[in-house]
């Protein structure tokens, strides 16, 4: 048991390590590209919510666009309403990884980490060494995923881990479990993939998934509201309209739990149970985007009416 809980921790780190870094290294390829379509193509809020999507994609980190937004909020370079419409599009971005983690290519994870080695090893061009590094690092993540994989298959015949999975047999019980994990590894990817991996060994049923997924998407919220510490009432507002939205969203997911599970089933009929657990995030990430989207307006009145912008001091001119 004690090696089952070693190699599993020794694979979260492994990915953990991939998708912080990962991130660092492709804002470094993007430079400040990133931040200049951030701040280009925040006009509206569909353009904002498309930006959003885009930069989450490309960064694979809902929290650090989310944590990146927040700055230029505090710092002046976004409004409140336009970083409301990045954090919808954030949302929509972080459920490709879980499109990525349900198609199983952990097994090739050793290509990538070949040809990415290769690329740092032979080449002394900044460009390409970044290039090597992210494939590099895509190899880690997903070799990280492979070790859980592994590690998972023995915790089948464990009594205390069995007894924990019981707990998402419902789903305020699953989404509990899933909100604390994320809280402890600061990843609703990482929590995400890992009930990904436990639905793909029979270890833990579609509808458990789908409340521990529910859950991943209330613990992300930690780092954001830490990056909010100090900051702007703009910034302060920006996250916590994402506790909010998430928390909104989990609550009419666990209302409408049994009737939103079974549409995803039928949507995604004949497909492997990993997809199915897929296909939901991406259902529900989308889904309450567009159920609050064009209730933006009202979000923005009670969270000014909750956080009016401080008067500004006169100056005292001694005339």
């Amino acid at each position: 048991m004690t090696e089952v809980v070693l190699v599993l921790i020794a694979g979260l780190v492994l990915f953990l390590y991939a998708v912080n870094n990962l991130s660092e290294t492709i804002k470094n390829v993007l430079g400040e590209n990133a931040k200049k379509w951030i701040l280009r193509f925040t006009s509206n809020t569909f353009s904002a919510i498309i930006t959003g999507t885009v930069v989450t994609t490309l960064l694979d980190s809902s929290s650090a666009v989310i944590i990146i937004t927040i700055v230029f909020v505090n710092s002046g370079f976004l409004t409140f309403r336009q970083a409301m419409g990045i954090v919808l599009g954030a949302n929509i971005g972080t459920t490709v990884s879980s499109q990525i983690i349900a198609m199983d290519i952990g097994k090739y994870s050793p290509v990538l980490l070949l040809a990415g080695f290769v690329m740092l090893l032979i080449s002394k061009s900044g460009k390409v060494n970044n290039t090597g590094k992210v494939l590099l690092y895509f190899g880690v993540l997903f070799f990280g995923l492979f070790t859980m994989e592994k590690a998972v298959e023995p915790l089948r015949n464990s009594p205390a881990f069995t007894n924990v999975l019981l707990y998402t047999q419902t789903p305020l019980g699953g989404a509990a479990i899933g909100a604390l994990a994320t809280l402890i590894i600061q990843s609703s990817s990482a929590t995400v993939g890992m009930a990904i991996i436990l639905t793909k060994k029979g270890m833990l049923t579609i509808g458990g998934a789908i409340a521990v997924m529910l859950g991943a998407e209330l613990g992300t919220c930690s780092d954001t509201l830490l990056a909010t510490i100090r900051g702007s009432r703009q910034a302060l507002k920006t996250g916590l309209f994402h506790l909010s939205f998430n928390l909104l969203s989990i609550i009419l997911g666990l209302i409408f739990f049994k009737p939103f599970a079974a549409l995803v089933t039928y949507i995604s009929h004949g497909s492997s149970p990993q997809r199915v657990v897929a296909n939901a995030h991406m259902l529900f990430n989308i889904g309450g985007v567009f159920f609050f989207v064009f209730s933006l307006p009202l979000f923005e009145l009670v969270l000014n009416r909750l956080l009016p912008d401080k008067p500004m001091q006169a100056v005292d001119t001694g005339k």
